[in-house]
């Protein structure tokens, strides 16, 4: 049995320490190569986790922190990591899940009811258009949160601001994040049953991969601005 246990408690693989630095599509990619098993590996603790709704944010949380792993290419332990992050943010991330989940049910409302009243008034095209952008908004902004949450255990509302500032500072790598998270429950459905077998493999972790990809640098850039921001202090002999 020692290869059962080896299969989830190994460290992943490495990469060479003088392999030229990748960046973009490029390091997407070379990740995606390197941790593929482990992503199938993340993704059946994801469902085993969330299978009683509740522990539904917490199980995304850990799966966060094992995602901002690969991103920073650094070893991880699937098993021992998934679940110590699940029991470090188990009510932080309900708490952030319950106030987003209604942040974007209420936008989500909003949206359809604008639409289905702007085919007949036009002048409701205009807050339809605010909905859409408020909603996209707090899409972007519960990505770059729930990274924020698990890369530094920072205060609530200081959270809030530097997930805010980061949304704004660089919303585009957060919303093809949530395109390639579209793109794979599109495929799910559009190539059932052939792809019947997706969700129980990759959606979840690859999909949690590319939101952790996406926002990591904006995220460490919001956490380095308190340094950059410190006055430099003159010492005189």
């Amino acid at each position: 049995m020692q290869w059962l246990r080896d299969m989830w408690t190994k460290a992943g693989p490495g990469i060479p320490k003088d392999a030229p630095a990748k960046t973009g599509l490029a390091l997407f990619a070379d990740i995606l190569a390197r941790e593929w098993w482990e992503m199938v590996k993340l993704n059946i603790l994801f469902i085993l986790t969330s299978l009683f709704v509740v522990t539904l944010p917490a199980a995304l949380a850990a799966m966060a922190r094992v995602s901002v792993a690969f991103a920073e290419d650094r070893n991880t332990y699937i098993l021992r990591d998934f679940l110590e992050a699940f029991r470090q943010y188990f009510w932080r991330a309900i708490a952030w899940g319950l106030a987003l989940a209604g942040a974007l049910a209420i936008g989500v409302h909003a949206i359809v009811t604008y639409a289905a009243g702007a085919r007949g008034n036009l002048m409701l095209a205009a807050p339809l258009a605010i909905a859409l952008v408020a909603t996209a908004f707090l899409a972007v902004l519960a990505c770059h949160l729930i990274v924020l949450m698990v890369m530094r255990d920072l205060p609530a509302l200081r959270l809030l601001r530097l997930a805010a500032l980061a949304s704004v500072a660089r919303p585009l790598p957060a919303l093809a994040a949530l395109a390639v998270n579209a793109t794979l429950w599109l495929a799910h459905i559009l190539f059932y049953p052939v792809s019947v077998f997706m969700p129980a493999t990759v959606n979840f972790s690859l999909g949690m991969f590319a939101v952790a990809f996406g926002v990591h640098r904006a995220a460490v850039l919001v956490l380095d601005l308190p340094k950059a921001m410190r006055p430099h202090r003159r010492f005189i002999k």
